[in-house]
């Protein structure tokens, strides 16, 4: 595994795992509430990330790449909620 994909992995992991979180733990009419919280968590996460490699090189494309794969997660998790709720 290259550095690179060590430093987005954890934020998809982080957006799989919030997402599960909620859906476990979160009422029905709180599921569209804590999507979002749960998406600045892995934005925040990515700027962390990417900030503590301190490697210029590729820092835009990466920072994309965690928060795409957060946000396609998210939509996934989503739509899922809507059809259960």
């Amino acid at each position: 595994m290259t550095w690179q994909l060590a430093s987005i992995l954890p934020v998809w992991a982080l957006a799989i795992i919030g997402a599960v979180v909620i859906g476990l733990f979160s009422a029905p009419d709180q599921y569209f509430t804590w999507v979002p919280i749960v998406f600045a968590a892995a934005i925040i996460a990515a700027f962390t990330i990417q900030l503590a490699i301190r490697r210029k090189e590729g820092f835009v494309t990466r920072v994309m790449v965690s928060t795409g794969g957060a946000l396609v997660a998210l939509a996934a998790s989503t739509a899922i909620f809507a059809v259960v709720s």
